[in-house]
């Protein structure tokens, strides 16, 4: 029986996507700015909290600290979350469930657009998404809404757009990337449009691979090998393979991809797939390091907490980053603020064609 047949499997599979990448989310929104909360000044923050390890949500601020918390911590940090805070990596997989109910995997470009304009407030926008929108109101089309006046073109937003593709075409790599690209299109180009393939691939390979790294293998399958992005996924597991430490594979990197900026999808990539490598399937251990190694902090630990909640199961997440998300969203997608993570998966598994 393979998992896609096995829909008590696949149930708890999909609830743990969800509730990871909400919950990686969480775990990364207080310290999301990548220039100031660089790797460095995150671990210093939190061992001046004792909290190294991190095994649960932030710290919230005890005493002086040279930089300040993203004013949204309160609602973010332990002992202080009840539900979860609004935030466009999580309006995106809502939107893009939305998408498939209302239009199935036939969808096009077009009609992403269109439900943009519907259902997504332009304030709640932002880089890519934001120039896109715009050109949309305009009454451009794609893929000049991707290329007019849009200097973020290869930023990290169409990733974070990406996880739904690969939730409902589990174990179908190839066909998740092709419905990211289509959705990606919209915004982005080149290693923008690359980051949303490989992650969609990432997280549909999440459901039947042996190992994570069998997983990312899969997902660099489906995109350009000489792209950057490719390049930079490879270098990662490469200096995974010679048991190079977490920190120095991360410097390493970091130095080869310098001057991308904190929001661009290569160096993100890099830090997303160290901290799975390295987390190694634990859900735990992959979030943490994942949003300890700095820029686009929620981004990264919502895509990182995506794949290892697919790969382990939500019966598998620790109780410390279930319980306080009281299986509720906050969105600001119309019609969506409040609703359940418990029925957003449902409604993904609906979704989900039976294996053939």
């Amino acid at each position: 029986m393979t998992l896609v047949d096995n829909e008590t499997a696949l149930a708890d599979r999909l609830l743990g996507g969800w509730t990871g990448r909400i919950a990686g989310n969480m775990l990364g929104k207080p310290v999301e700015q990548g220039e100031l909360w660089t790797r460095e000044r995150i671990d210093r923050y939190l061992r001046q909290a004792a909290a190294l390890p991190l095994t649960d949500y932030l710290p919230e601020p005890t005493g002086d600290f040279e930089i300040a918390l993203r004013p949204e911590w309160p609602q973010c940090v332990r002992g202080r979350i009840h539900g979860s805070c609004r935030d466009d990596d999580v309006d995106y997989a809502i939107l893009g469930l939305d998408l498939l109910e209302t239009h199935g995997f036939g969808f096009s470009t077009e009609q992403v657009g269109d439900l943009w304009l519907l259902r997504l407030p332009f304030l709640q926008t932002f880089t890519a998404e934001r120039a896109a929108y715009r050109n949309l109101a305009n009454g451009l089309k794609p893929p000049l809404t991707a290329t007019y006046d849009n200097p973020y073109q290869e930023w990290i937003g169409a990733l974070i757009r990406a996880d739904v593709f690969g939730w409902t075409c589990p174990g179908l790599p190839r066909r998740a990337a092709q419905l990211a690209r289509r959705d990606a299109v919209l915004s982005h180009t080149g290693n923008g449009v690359y980051g949303a393939m490989w992650a969609a691939a990432l997280i549909a390979a999440a459901f039947t691979a042996p190992t994570v790294r069998d997983a990312v293998d899969e997902a660099l399958a489906v995109i350009p090998a000489s792209s950057r992005l490719a390049r930079t996924v490879r270098r990662v597991a490469s200096l995974h393979d010679t048991r190079m430490s977490w920190e120095d594979t991360l410097t390493t990197v970091a130095e080869e991809t310098g001057g991308l900026g904190w929001i661009h999808t290569v160096p993100n990539a890099a830090v997303l797939t160290a901290g799975l490598l390295y987390g190694d399937g634990d859900f735990t251990r992959t979030i943490a390091l994942t949003v300890r190694g700095g820029l686009d902090t929620d981004s990264n630990g919502a895509t990182a907490g995506s794949v290892a909640g697919v790969f382990g199961g939500a019966a598998a997440i620790p109780d410390q980053w279930k319980a306080p998300l009281e299986d509720t969203v906050r969105s600001a997608v119309f019609g969506y603020d409040g609703v359940r993570i418990s029925e957003l998966a449902e409604r993904t598994l609906r979704l989900v064609e039976p294996a053939a």
